[in-house]
């Protein structure tokens, strides 16, 4: 006990301590100061573009902002599946910038992936181009001394933080703890827009952030993303939004970070920042070799570009917690509700995190009350594939809801799913062993997760995925994605969830077009093929149990009961795949158990724990 109230106590004297501990104007000042000595300023490029390298990708989004008009604008779209084709497009971009790259994300993280992109930043910049980044601070760079070095890496680079713990680069275990007691709301919102924006031309956006991961480069563990390369006039909505952004009063330049203005004004400084060093420098030089082939990008990224007509960029605003009750701080979020509200024959939807905003449930309730109502088909995660087994617990909870009022087809992704894992062999056999240490810049690795407190790195340990009864390198949906009567789709940040709904900052692009929503559709159903997931459909049991367990699912804590409404199910062999509402279902399909693949472990004991006890938690996870 004596231990316990000591800890309190500590953790009230960090926040009397930290909570009003902002840089003083003297400082910044004096570390502005030492920037401008310091700071390179000469480029290694005379010519008036730059030097940027022709570009099929940009040449094209310059054609579909001359060819638009107010009534009838013109727009190229690709949509990015593909893990190297959206590294490849984005590296494209980068050279091609003669003017301005603006970068915005949640997680930058310092390995191969993280590394290069930040590399090729820093070459534009030195050839003449403006660059911008806006990273979300929980989650990106984290060590003051790479933010040192990049404050003065380039004049033409500037980096800035958004919604910094307690005014800090790196936050410590303390620091967090004491934020969730003294100011857990603002701690709680963070930014998870991501956008890639080059000479306010064309930009990318969807799920991916700059960490291996989210192409494939993990040895252990890769997200399914999807991203959306958009060019035209949409293109001005994404500068906009961006620069909303960066004025911010959250967005916190470098010098006004408590860690890093002590580092810039110390009087031993680390020297400029070093060349990479890559685990994996095969793969590496494999990438930026197709960034510069032009029969690479014309046969891999051209040939699937569609021109098409409109296209909307939305964003929430900054002001989404600081003004919740402003309806245009949500805009994204609301275009999303209306968008599914309207569906008359299916919706379509893929999102790692199958926990439903109250909002979204009053939609789906309605269109499954309807005359007609749609087919609802949702690709999510199973236990054995997402790092967040919090969220995943209360979706588990929620099944019959899902299933019965809103006539839900739950496809859950295989941890070993044969689609991702054939995209992936290309970079898998690239790996080769890890080189040993050398010169130049050693990655400092922190792995973040997309589930906001949950994924600090304080509780980094208890986000990695559960452990499984198989082996080999396992795959986690990451995708946020949705069509709606095969009309129009959108590809973004939003998670359909809670946290998406009322906390995070979320954008996408929403493509009104056929041919692209037929596109984003087939390989969302891809993702639900049995070689790549399980279907979730009502189990076979008693009336007794079911109406045992109807009781335990209505409670807010113990809901103890371990037959749940409905479990997993894989398709037999020589069966082909069906519908769990078609009559020979049973017949094709055996049931695998609530949790497959997963084995024995903490994870699964806790996964029980928050599905009994947890249920008031849902809007923070």
């Amino acid at each position: 006990m004596r231990q316990r109230w000591i800890a309190v106590s500590f953790v009230f004297v960090a926040i009397l301590i930290l909570s009003g501990c902002s840089v003083s104007p003297s400082r910044i000042r004096r570390a502005d100061a030492a920037v401008a000595a310091d700071v390179e300023r000469q480029l290694n490029c005379g010519h008036p573009d730059h030097c940027a390298i022709a570009s099929p990708l940009l040449d094209a989004a310059h054609q579909a902002i001359s060819d638009s008009t107010p009534e009838q604008p013109v727009h190229v779209v690709t949509l990015l599946n593909d893990s190297e084709a959206a590294m490849v497009a984005r590296l494209n971009l980068i050279r091609a910038a003669q003017h301005s790259i603006d970068v915005q994300t949640y997680i930058w993280d310092q390995d191969d992936a993280g590394q290069l992109v930040l590399d090729e930043l820093i070459k534009a910049a030195r050839r003449g181009v403006k660059v911008r980044i806006l990273a979300d601070q929980l989650f990106s760079f984290g060590d003051p001394v790479l933010l040192e070095r990049l404050a003065t890496v380039h004049e033409n680079l500037q980096v800035r933080l958004y919604n910094p713990t307690f005014h800090e680069a790196q936050t410590s275990v303390v620091e967090f703890s004491a934020s969730i007691v003294c100011c857990f709301m603002t701690f709680n919102q963070r930014m998870h827009n991501k956008l890639l924006l080059v000479d306010d031309a064309i930009g990318i956006t969807g799920g991916r952030n700059y960490q291996d991961r989210y192409f494939d480069w993990d040895n252990d563990f890769d997200y399914v993303d999807r991203d959306v390369m958009v060019g035209g006039p949409a293109a001005r909505e994404m500068a906009a939004s961006f620069e909303t952004f960066w004025t911010h009063k959250r967005s916190t330049p470098l010098t006004h970070l408590r860690d890093v203005n002590r580092t810039l004004l110390d009087d031993i400084h680390p020297g400029p920042l070093p060349a990479p060093r890559y685990a994996h420098p095969q793969r590496v030089a494999r990438v930026v070799e197709e960034a510069g082939d032009p029969a690479w990008i014309d046969d891999v990224l051209v040939s699937d570009t569609l021109r098409t007509g409109r296209v909307d960029y939305f964003s929430d605003l900054p002001a989404k917690t600081d003004e919740p009750g402003k309806r245009s701080a949500h805009e994204f979020t609301t275009h999303l509700m209306r968008m599914v509200g309207a569906a008359q024959h299916e919706v379509v939807l893929q999102t790692p995190y199958l926990v439903m905003s109250d909002r979204a449930k009053a939609i789906f309730e309605r269109l499954r009350q309807g005359d007609s109502p749609p087919r609802i088909v949702v690709s999510t995660n199973s236990l054995a594939s997402t790092d967040a087994f919090a969220v995943y617990a209360l979706s588990y909870k929620h099944r019959k809801r899902y299933l019965k009022d809103y006539g839900f087809e739950i496809y859950e992704m295989k941890p070993h799913a044969q689609g991702p894992a054939e995209d992936n062999a290309d970079a898998a056999a690239d790996e080769g062993p890890q080189p040993a240490a050398q010169g130049g810049a050693q990655a400092r690795h922190r792995v973040g997760t997309e589930r906001g407190l949950l994924g600090s790195r304080s509780t980094a340990r208890r986000n990695r995925p559960a452990p499984l009864t198989t082996t080999g390198r396992r795959f986690g949906l990451h995708a946020k994605s949705l069509v709606v009567d095969d009309d129009f789709a959108m590809v973004g940040s939003h998670n359909f969830d809670p946290r998406s709904d009322h906390y995070n900052t979320e954008a996408g692009v929403i493509v009104y077009d056929a041919r692209f929503a037929s596109e984003l559709r087939d390989s969302i159903l891809r993702d639900t093929q049995p070689e790549n997931a399980w279907v979730i459909a009502k189990r076979e049991q008693s009336s007794l149990s079911m109406a045992i367990g109807d009781f335990s699912a209505s409670l807010p804590i113990f809901d103890l009961w371990p037959y749940r409404y409905a479990t997993s199910y894989d398709l037999k062999a020589g069966c082909i795949p069906m519908r769990p509402s078609d009559p020979a279902f049973l017949s094709c399909y055996t049931p695998v158990g609530d949790f497959p693949d997963v084995d024995v472990s903490p994870k699964l004991i806790y996964t029980r724990l928050i599905t009994a006890f947890g249920a008031g938690v849902q809007g923070v996870l």
